[in-house]
């Protein structure tokens, strides 16, 4: 399930959606993101999918390599589904012992599944068609209109893409302590859900270990090549719009449209 992890990594190609300017994508993951949680509904979801669908078929990157990143967080969807089946007030539907599934209740966690769901692929296309140092520059640039307010936009930026190519880093990191302890005949498999916690315990303490010597090894290597922050560093490849950024923004602008007269005009909602 580990190796399911797709957000972090990044997939070589040569698509147009490759070539996009890093702040492009920023914005067009933002975009998305923000349209799944505002315009709610059947219609605004078929829409959203038709266009993750055109978006990962321009990438070339394999709809199967982008969708296993399902699986590692089918837990977390679970949990986040649950939670709002039992704890949202409203219409009663079914009741027995001390829960309690309501009408808003049972809609709010379609609505969450969808929404994590597609947040997950659409960031995943991002970061799977980005390279860290691509990542970085983007958010810099994006960001820099809060060094007036001496806000440390470099720093930052530079962080998250770090924190987002330590992920499946981490994560290979995990799988090779569990393959060790599983061939010292450690068990993750058999138990229930406790005992299956209680098992992962053990690989903490070697997977802090590991980040820590991976962070250190890092920050060793950056002040060994002289980094000593943003502050009048230059750029080897300056990030420069090109005609197809400027026609994804109007694409952006577009989509924003189509949801918006969607959710006013095609109200198709769940029959809940």
């Amino acid at each position: 399930m580990l190796k399911d992890i797709t957000l972090g990594q990044y997939y070589p190609g040569t698509s147009i959606i490759h070539r996009l300017d890093p702040r492009v994508k920023l914005v067009g993951t933002l975009v998305f993101i923000i349209s799944l949680f505002a315009f709610g509904s059947i219609s605004a979801y078929i829409v959203a999918t038709a266009v993750l669908v055109i978006v990962i078929r321009i990438s070339e990157v394999p709809p199967k390599f982008m969708l296993k990143g399902l699986r590692a967080i089918f837990v977390l969807m679970l949990i986040t589904a649950l939670f709002n089946l039992f704890l949202t007030p409203g219409t009663v539907l079914v009741r027995f012992w001390k829960l309690t599934i309501t009408q808003e209740g049972l809609r709010m966690a379609i609505h969450m599944a969808f929404r994590l769901s597609y947040l997950i692929i659409g960031s995943s296309v991002m970061t799977l068609t980005t390279t860290p140092n691509q990542l970085t520059d983007g958010l810099e640039t994006g960001l820099r209109g809060l060094k007036k307010i001496h806000f440390p936009v470099h720093e930052v930026a530079m962080m998250m893409s770090i924190a987002l190519r330590f992920i499946p880093i981490l994560m290979d990191e995990t799988d090779k302590i569990i393959r060790a302890q599983e061939a010292r005949g450690a068990d993750f498999d058999s138990g229930g859900i406790i005992k299956k916690a209680k098992a992962l315990v053990p690989l903490l303490v070697p997977l802090f270990v590991a980040a820590f010597r991976r962070a250190n090894d890092l920050a060793m290597a950056m002040e060994a090549r002289g980094y000593h922050g943003g502050e009048g560093r230059t750029k080897m490849k300056p990030l420069v719009y090109k005609t197809r950024d400027y026609v994804s923004y109007l694409l952006f602008v577009l989509y924003l449209i189509v949801m918006f007269l969607t959710r006013k005009y095609i109200k198709i909602d769940f029959p809940l």
